[in-house]
Order: structure tokens, then sequence, then C-alpha cells
């Protein structure tokens, strides 16, 4: 007889409390240095491919994790350390995902290992789908894939922004439209290998939060790739662009789409790392802090918010949980739970940061107390993979069957 159960198994509690060391030990530390510097924390991301943390081979058992909660559990203790560290550890993920979406097994061998490197030449990986006029709109793209029938390659012209890691990647995997007339039906995925002439690297970003994390544009000015590195092979995307034409809709989506789908509930884990970082900062100033004589947990005030901080946190997890447990088990997103998981986290992490700088009061903001900087990072999970107004569009199209704009 099967039993209902929320308590993850030895396996992940075990890699939970391995990250949770790495992320108090190795992660903390530097991240205040790595914030103020702006770069990318080589030193720290190679520390962690040495330990076997950033490695295709960790990921891809927290990916096939049966359970679901794999990828959850890793992104919440890694972003409990530090939203920038983490997401230079964990970016290369959404390029990789992308391949693992939409790619061949002989391109997935391919192209995933060279993304990660080894511990003694660590690379990263850039996922390039927003571009300036492009942002929600991913039927706006404007990066345009020829095929050069004469020998095979595909020729790519645009440029991309708000790409992590975008122009310091080994590999950078491009969504480009093929056929402009189908809109995002008409795009694809296309590998850019290492050193491939006409791809560089544009502005690189000066940012509010995860200052630790690359954000750059990506510009491609005659780029020219093997026509094995446009994902899923030639006759499928003929095949795609000839069932689109006739009207016929096919089943699942477009090809940045199937990559935000399938990373919405890890994002929504990251958030909530940053959300249980500031609360537990928060929880242990009111019971240490005092004023008027006592802690200032002891006022009622005080503890109401921390309450109601601990509450959200939870309610996102079980969302998260949710959400990755029905994609492990091959449920369908009926009601768009992949977005809600992501929205309620993002919002969660701007809510609960928030009050741990109001609890720290004149101490929480400044950049003596860490709750600072996790509100700036917070920040971003209302507005990347997908913005909170993208995520309830999707949500009320999927609940109301109605194309609601």
């Amino acid at each position: 007889m099967s039993t209902f159960s929320l308590d993850p198994g030895p396996d992940q509690l075990a890699v939970r409390d391995w990250l949770h060391g790495f992320a108090a030990d190795v992660m903390r530390p530097a991240a205040a240095e790595w914030d103020e510097r702006e770069e990318t924390p080589w030193p720290v991301i190679q520390e962690a491919a040495k330990l076997g943390i950033y490695s295709l081979d960790f990921y891809a058992q927290q990916y096939f994790d049966p359970s679901g909660v794999g990828i959850p559990i890793a992104m919440e203790e890694l972003f409990w350390g530090d939203a920038g560290i983490g997401l230079s550890i964990v970016g290369t993920t959404l390029a990789a995902v992308a391949v693992l979406a939409n790619g061949t097994d002989e391109q997935i061998g391919t192209w995933a290992p060279q993304m990660f490197g080894t511990p003694e030449d660590v690379k990263v990986a850039a996922f390039c789908s927003s571009e300036p006029d492009a942002g929600s709109d991913v039927s706006a793209l404007r990066t345009r894939a020829v095929h050069d029938e004469a020998t095979g390659e595909w020729v790519l012209n645009g440029t991309k922004t708000w790409a992590t890691n975008g122009g310091i990647a080994a590999v950078h995997v491009v969504v480009a439209t093929v056929d402009p007339a189908l809109g995002a039906r008409g795009q694809a995925s296309f590998v850019v290998p290492p050193g491939t002439p006409g791809l560089s690297q544009g502005q690189k970003f000066k940012k509010h939060g995860i200052r630790a994390s690359h954000t750059a544009e990506v510009v491609l000015d005659g780029v020219r790739v093997p026509g094995h590195c446009l994902l899923g092979g030639k006759e499928k995307l003929d095949e795609r662009l000839a069932r689109a034409r006739e009207g016929v809709r096919r089943s699942g989506r477009n090809a940045a789409m199937a990559t935000f789908e399938a990373s919405r509930p890890a994002v929504g884990a990251q958030a909530i790392g940053i959300a249980r970082a500031a609360y537990e900062v928060a929880l242990d100033y009111a019971g240490t802090r005092v004023q008027f004589g006592r802690p200032i947990i002891d006022n009622q005030g005080v503890a109401f918010q921390l309450a109601d901080m601990k509450t959200r946190i939870d309610a996102a997890r079980l969302l998260v949980w949710r959400a990755s447990w029905m994609a492990a088990t091959q449920q369908p997103f009926t009601s768009a739970e992949g977005s809600m998981s992501k929205l309620y986290a993002g919002e969660t992490a701007k809510w609960v940061t928030a009050q741990a700088m109001q609890i720290l009061g004149g101490n929480g903001f400044t950049r003596e107390y860490p709750v600072e900087r996790m509100h700036r990072d917070s920040a971003i999970y209302s507005i990347f993979e997908g913005t909170s107004e993208i995520q309830r569009l999707v949500i009320a199209r999927a609940i109301s069957g109605v194309p609601i704009r």
C-alpha cells in the first residue's frame, strides 16, 4: 500500500546537507566581495567543480531524481548561500536544459559536457533568448537563422541581451527565427560551439542585484554553425514548420518556452533560498536586539511579521515541490503549476527580504548586514524567466481557456 509523504529521502537529505556546508563555508564568506567586484567568481566555481557540485553528472543526478525535488533542494541551498554566486554556479544549467528540452541524444551527449569543462579547466555556458525589442514577447525575436543549402550550415545574425554568461561562455545556445511569418512557431535553437567566428560580447550590464553573475549582450554577426548544431535536427524542424504553415497546432511549445517551462520551478527554488536566508537573519536579530528592555521579538508586531514570513516561505516551497513532482511524474501543468510556483516564490522572496530589512531597521539598510544584498538580489525574481505579469497571464489562460491578452 502506497503512502503519501513530503519527507525527502536519505539521498536528498545527504545532498542538502552537503550543499548547505558548501554554501555556509565557501559561498557566504565570499559573497560580499564578489557582489562589490561585480565579476564572475571563478575561484568559487572552480572549488564547486573540484567538489563535484559544478558538474554535468551532479545536475543530471538531481534532474533525474524520480521524486522531482532533487533540483529544488539543490537550488534552495546554493541560493541560501548567495544568489549572485549561486547564479554563477548554476547559470550554465539553463543552456543545458535548452539542449535537454530540444536536442537529440547525440546532441546532448556532445554539447552538455562541453558546457561545464573540467575541474582543472572550468567552462560556462549561456542561453540566449531575449533581445532588445523582445523580452516577454518571444514571438518578436529578430535574430535570424538562414540555411545555406550549398554548405549545409546555418548563418545567424542578430543581437541577444540579458544573457547570463553571455560572451564569456564556451557554448552558447541561441534561439533564432527561421520563418518570421510563423512568429514564435517559426523559431529554433542552435548551439554555437566554442571559438566560432562572428560571436562577440556586447555591453556588460551593471546590475542592481545578483552582481557576481555575468550578464551581457551577445552579438551574432554572420555566425556560421554546422547543420548538426540545430537542436533536434533539420528533418524535425522542417516537419514542424510545414505543420505550422498548414495551420495545424503542434503539441508542446516553441524552443524558448520549452526551456523556460522546464526551469521555472527551479528558479522558484532559488527565490526560496534567498527568502529563507533573509528570514533566518531577521529571526536571529529579533531574538537578540533589545529595545525598551526586551528583545524585539517579544513585540507582537515583529513576531507576527516573522510568522507571516515563515508561512509564505513554506507555502512557496510546497508549490515548487508540487510542480517539480508533477514534471518528474509527467503530469501536465493543466493550471500552469510551473508558473504558479515561480510567481509565488519570486514575489515571496521580494516581500520577505523587505520585511527582514524592516526588522533590522537602520542596520538592514547597511552593507554590514546581508539582508540589504538579499533584498537587491530578490528583485530579479519578478522579472527574469518570465515576469510576474507574464506568469499571471499564463496561469489565467490555463485556468480560463481564454486567450487573455
